[in-house]
């Protein structure tokens, strides 16, 4: 069962507000004029070509990289008129979840988990310890798996650690940067049933940048698809019926049919 269709509020204040953007790297332009709104709630998968600034819409949307024109506005507040001291406040109600974890090495997964907490709350330790015990149940994994090393980990289980750290101060909205890449499709579906449980129990809204036809299937209420250096935004359903070339051949293809999308 999917999560449920975002409320009207939620569609006219969205989570997040994209208008105008233009990213760009010397003369290369990644974006040009995109606008997009992420509604309250929703689960949103942003799909694109190889090269079309999937995670780079997703790191400017951060303020990981800043973009050349536009506006973004996060939970009301548009990122770029506020000072460092507001934007640092804002930074609080969202957790990304970038590739394969990001976790520091040399930190066990409880201090991977307690690194935004000690940036931004000041626990008693015997408090930091059952929040970050919590967080690691709250992600499915064992509670020994708090003392390990990300080396020490799986791959699913490094993502699920890497997630736990994302949720650590029970942010808002979930940004996830191609969270099944590289699992088997067992793990990858035990992983999206996770997130589709999590964003429901929490009321989260989830930005998931990702190539997985099944995820997007299982758990997207929206598809954002970066085509043009613009986005074209819909449903499964809706996309599947759209004429642009690259659209019909991402959800019609080989890859589209062995995941049940495709006709």
């Amino acid at each position: 069962m999917k999560p449920s269709t975002p409320s009207d509020q939620g569609a006219t204040n969205p989570a997040i507000r994209v208008r105008g953007l233009v990213n760009k790297f010397g003369e290369t332009v990644i974006h040009d004029g995109l606008d997009l709104d992420v509604q309250r709630g929703e689960v949103i998968g942003v799909v694109g070509a190889s090269g079309s600034g999937k995670s780079v819409l997703l790191r400017t949307i951060v303020g990981l990289n800043r973009q050349a024109e536009g506006s973004i506005e996060v939970l009301g507040r548009e990122v770029g008129r506020l000072n460092e001291g507001e934007r640092e406040a804002l930074r609080r109600h969202w957790g990304v979840l970038f590739q394969d974890g990001a976790l520091f090495s040399s930190m066990t997964v409880a201090q991977n988990i307690q690194v935004p907490i000690k940036q931004f709350l000041d626990l008693q330790p015997h408090l930091l310890a059952e929040v970050t015990a919590l967080k690691v149940a709250l992600v499915g994994l064992p509670p020994d798996a708090a003392g390990k090393y990300p080396s020490e980990l799986s791959g699913g289980m490094r993502k699920r650690a890497g997630l736990a750290r994302a949720l650590a101060l029970d942010p808002d909205i979930l940004f996830l940067d191609e969270p099944t890449a590289g699992l088997d499709p067992i793990g990858a579906a035990a992983f999206d049933s996770l997130i589709r449980n999590l964003q429901q129990a929490l009321g989260l809204t989830v930005f998931m940048v990702t190539h997985d036809l099944d995820s997007l299937a299982a758990i997207c209420d929206r598809i954002a698809v970066l085509v043009d250096k613009k986005v074209i935004v819909g449903t499964l359903s809706s996309l599947l019926r759209h004429e642009h070339p690259w659209i019909r051949e991402y959800f019609h293809g080989p890859r589209a049919r062995a995941a049940g999308t495709g006709a």
